[in-house]
């Protein structure tokens, strides 16, 4: 893909991510980026293949009046529903042909004893306020909370990519801070060790 169309289909990426946030908005649903994008405002940048988006609600009813919403404007869009394994709230993905896929990740799961992240969700949108860019109405997750959505995820990708986001912010990082977010949400015990590791203790 040569270099202008590659800017091209980025720039489409982001008008189709500004469009879903709206949508989504007008159902009354908070939204906030993460994912590489967010990773890459937090001095770790890293390709990916999908612009991911955050919201916290109630999946069924909500997300399939946006998904219908969606492709009333000519959007390819598929709801996966969650189930009580799932440790997400089912995840809306927007395809096309010239943007890179957006996916909208929920972290609700209403099924009775699924895992649960909303709280740590809620409080992560709602402490969104780093714009994506100059242009964009997008905002993104602080840097305590990508880190505690990515605990929270678990795997080694995720872990890898927390212990990029520690170093190369380690001299703008609030530990404190830090560690108080991911104390509340029960995600202290995975943060110490990578801390340690690292040296910040």
């Amino acid at each position: 893909m040569s270099e202008s169309k590659a800017t091209n289909r980025q720039e489409r990426t982001l008008e189709v991510a500004d469009r879903v946030a709206e949508i989504l908005r007008q159902h009354e649903v908070q939204v906030a980026v993460i994912g590489a994008a967010a990773l890459a405002v937090h001095l770790y940048p890293r390709y990916t293949e999908d612009f991911d988006l955050a919201i916290n609600t109630e999946p069924f009813p909500t997300l399939r009046r946006v998904e219908e919403a969606l492709r009333g404007e000519g959007f390819e869009a598929r709801l996966e529903a969650p189930d009580p394994e799932d440790a997400l709230g089912g995840v809306l993905r927007v395809t096309g042909d010239d943007f890179e896929p957006i996916e909208v990740v929920n972290f609700y799961n209403p099924w009775p004893g699924a895992r649960d992240a909303s709280v740590l969700a809620r409080e992560a949108l709602r402490d969104a306020k780093i714009a994506l860019s100059p242009d964009s109405p997008l905002r993104v997750v602080s840097l305590p909370h990508l880190i505690a959505l990515k605990l929270y995820a678990g795997g080694f990708k995720s872990k890898a990519d927390v212990a990029e986001l520690l170093e190369r912010n380690r001299d703008r990082l609030d530990l404190a801070e830090l560690r108080d977010v991911c104390n509340r949400h029960g995600l202290g015990a995975a943060l110490e060790p990578l801390l340690q590791e690292l040296g910040f203790i």
